[in-house]
C-alpha cells in the first residue's frame, strides 16, 4: 500500500466480481463496468511540453488496438492542485484525454484558477478531503465528514457544482471500516480507490520509466483506474504521462473521467482496524439523512434581493408544507450581509439589506431592536440555524414580492429587486 502525501459547512460496497493482478497490495472489490458512456471531449491542440522518457515501454505497432476493444481507462490524479497541474492539463488537452482530479481543499483555496481550468476543460473533480492528514481523518467518522464537507463547499464556490466523487487519502484499505463506507454511501457520495498503482508516490524521486511501468500493469477485467499524482514533487509523473497515454491508446482503451454512475473499485475492509465510536443516531439524522438530496435532480431556488441574486440547489433548502426553509448563515452571507452567533444568549445577530435583527432558534422567535419578538419556524438542525425564507426576507426589509415556478426552478423576488 503506498502512502500518499498528506470550518465546516454544511456504501454499500459493490459485489466482488473480480480481482486485480497487481497494483495495490490489498485485495480490492471490483465492479463489472461503467453504466454510461461519456461523450468525447473536444480540445484544441497545444504545443507539446513534455520531454521524452528513454526507458518508457514502447508498444509495437502490430499490437496497437482500437477503441472497439471495450476496454476503458480512467486516469486519476491525487493531491493537487499544484504548480504541476497546469502541465498535466496541457498534456491531457494535447492528447484529447479526459481525467479525474481528486483535489485537496487547502490547495483548491490557494489555486481556484486551476480548479476552474480543470472544470472548464471537461475533467471530473473529486473530493480528497481538506488537508490529507491521517490523524485528523481516521480517528472518527465525524472528523472525516467535516473535511469532506469543507472541501465540497470550497469547490462549489469555485465551480458552482458539488463533487460527488470521494477518494480517501492513502486509500480506504487500513482506514475505512464498514461504517465509513455505509454512511458515505447513504449521504450520496461515490468512493473510489484504484486497481492500477503507478507507484509514483512510493518514495521520493521515482523515475518516469518506473512510473510508466507501474501505470501500465495489466488488470483483470476491462476497466483500469490508474492512481497518479499531480501534487508537489511529482515532476516525473508529468514526464511519464504522455507515454502512459500512448500505451493505453495503442492497446485500444478509451479514456473516460469517473462519474457517479461508474461502478467503483474499492479495497476490502481490513479486520485489524481500531475500534472507533459510531456517530449518534441524531447526528446521522442531522448530517447524513438529507445529504444525498444535494446530488438528486430537483428545482433550484433562486432569490433576487436588493439588486443581488443567489441560488440554493436541491438539498440546500427545504420545502415544508409549502414553506421554504434555508440555512440562515448561507442566505445572509450569499446576499452580502453579516451574521454572528451570540454564545451567551444562544441567538444569531443578523445585518442584511440595511436592517438589523435577531434570530432565536431555541425558542423559534425573530425580533428587531426595540420590538417584541415574533414567532417563527426558525430552528437548529445539524448545528446550523434554518429559517423560513419569507420571514428572513421580511425582517431584512425586503418582503417577498412574487414566487414563480418552472420545471427546473423556484424563483423568489423580494421587494427592492428588479423584476426585469
Amino acid at each position: 500500500m503506498n502512502a500518499e502525501s498528506e470550518s465546516t459547512m454544511s456504501g454499500e460496497a459493490p459485489v466482488l466480481e473480480g480481482r486485480v493482478t497487481r497494483a495495490p497490495d490489498q485485495d480490492v472489490q471490483v465492479s463489472s463496468s461503467s453504466a454510461l458512456t461519456s461523450p468525447a471531449l473536444s480540445y484544441k491542440q497545444l504545443v507539446k511540453k513534455t520531454a521524452s522518457v528513454e526507458a518508457a515501454a514502447a508498444v509495437p505497432e502490430s499490437e496497437a488496438g482500437t477503441e472497439q476493444s471495450g476496454r476503458t481507462v480512467y486516469l486519476t490524479f491525487d493531491d493537487g492542485p499544484s504548480d504541476l497541474t497546469d502541465e498535466v492539463l496541457a498534456i491531457l488537452r494535447e492528447h484529447e484525454v479526459p481525467a479525474t482530479f481528486f483535489v485537496l481543499g487547502q490547495y483548491a483555496e490557494q489555486r481556484p484558477e486551476v480548479i476552474n481550468r480543470i472544470y472548464d476543460e471537461g475533467h471530473a473533480i473529486g473530493n480528497h478531503t481538506y488537508d490529507h492528514r491521517y490523524d485528523k481523518l481516521y480517528g472518527n467518522f465525524q472528523d472525516f465528514w467535516k473535511q469532506i464537507k469543507q472541501t465540497e463547499e470550497i469547490i462549489r464556490l469555485i465551480t458552482g457544482e458539488r463533487p460527488q466523487l470521494v477518494r480517501a487519502p492513502g486509500g480506504t484499505a487500513g482506514h475505512f471500516d464498514e461504517m465509513y463506507f455505509r454512511l458515505l454511501h447513504q449521504a450520496g457520495y461515490r468512493v473510489f480507490d484504484w486497481n492500477v498503482d503507478s507507484g509514483d508516490s512510493r518514495r521520493r524521486g521515482v523515475p518516469a520509466s518506473e512510473i510508466v511501468q507501474g501505470a501500465t500493469t495489466p488488470v483483470a477485467g476491462n476497466e483500469a483506474i490508474v492512481l497518479l499524482h499531480d501534487g508537489i514533487g511529482h515532476e516525473e509523473t508529468v514526464q511519464a504521462l504522455p507515454h502512459i497515454i500512448a500505451y493505453y491508446k495503442q492497446h485500444g482503451y478509451r479514456f473516460k473521467a469517473l462519474e457517479p454512475e461508474t461502478a467503483p473499485v474499492q479495497f476490502r475492509v481490513s479486520g485489524k482496524l481500531p475500534d472507533r465510536p459510531a456517530p449518534s443516531q441524531q447526528w446521522i439524522k442531522d448530517h447524513i439523512a438529507g445529504n444525498a438530496a444535494l446530488f438528486a435532480p430537483g428545482k433550484t431556488l433562486a432569490i433576487e434581493f436588493g439588486g443581488m441574486e443567489t441560488a440554493f440547489e436541491p438539498g440546500e433548502y427545504d420545502n415544508v408544507n409549502g414553506s421554504l426553509y434555508v440555512p440562515l448563515r448561507a442566505l445572509v452571507e450569499r446576499l452580502g450581509g453579516e451574521v454572528a452567533w451570540n454564545q451567551h444568549s444562544k441567538t444569531v445577530q443578523v445585518r442584511l439589506g440595511g436592517a438589523a435583527w435577531q434570530a432565536d432558534p431555541l425558542n423559534g422567535l425573530l425580533s428587531k431592536p426595540g420590538e417584541p419578538p415574533v414567532p417563527s419556524g426558525v430552528h437548529l438542525r445539524g448545528g446550523a440555524v434554518w429559517v423560513p425564507l419569507r420571514d428572513a426576507l421580511a425582517f431584512s426589509s425586503h418582503p417577498v414580492r412574487s414566487l414563480t415556478a418552472s420545471d427546473t426552478e423556484l424563483r423568489v423576488i423580494a421587494f427592492g429587486a428588479s423584476i426585469f
